[in-house]
């Protein structure tokens, strides 16, 4: 077995024994979630202490991906994202909420540089939350997926405000100068 077809793909993607358009918007949106995953392995290499939620996260991914495969198969039924997934990102974000204080204007990312992952990471999963918002014009998209994708980039934000706080150090703030 070849890692490869070693005569090129023709831009389709093999999914289910059925060959789909690599700029097919649903091959898009899993390469999206294929990057954010890969993103999420790097920060986690770095940040030893975050490793089991964002292993937590990944699975969570996964789970998610299966399902926007399952657009291209209707006939299946997709795995479902439990509702309980997203209760438990809003309980670590009320748990960092309950011993720091928000900020009320922008964070300048990068003090310091587990934060300044965080951000990154955050800024990856907003951009995929809007192209999932996207998808799901085009087609229905479960509910959980899109409020998980949400709560997902607020508990990241909280994360990396967490960071700053535990190290005793103080956000930095646009000036608009």
């Amino acid at each position: 077995m070849y890692l490869y077809t070693q005569r090129g793909d023709q831009g389709k993607s093999l999914i289910g024994g059925k060959k789909v358009s690599k700029d097919n918007y649903i091959i898009s949106f899993l390469g999206d979630l294929d990057e954010i995953n890969s993103l999420i392995g790097v920060v986690k290499s770095y940040l030893k202490k975050y490793r089991k939620i964002l292993t937590d996260i990944q699975e969570n991914l996964f789970i998610i991906q299966a399902n926007i495969s399952y657009l291209l198969f209707p006939k299946f039924e997709p795995p479902i994202l439990k509702f309980d997934k997203i209760k438990k990102i809003e309980r670590e974000i009320e748990k960092i909420e309950k011993k720091i204080k928000l900020p009320k204007k922008f964070v300048i990312p990068g003090k310091e540089i587990e934060s300044a992952w965080l951000h990154y990471l955050r800024a990856i999963v907003r951009r995929l939350e809007r192209n999932l918002i996207t998808l799901n014009k085009k087609r229905k998209i479960d509910k959980n997926i899109l409020i998980y994708f949400n709560r997902l980039s607020s508990y990241l934000y909280a994360l990396a405000l967490y960071s700053v706080f535990r190290k005793k150090l103080k956000e930095d703030h646009p000036t608009y100068r």
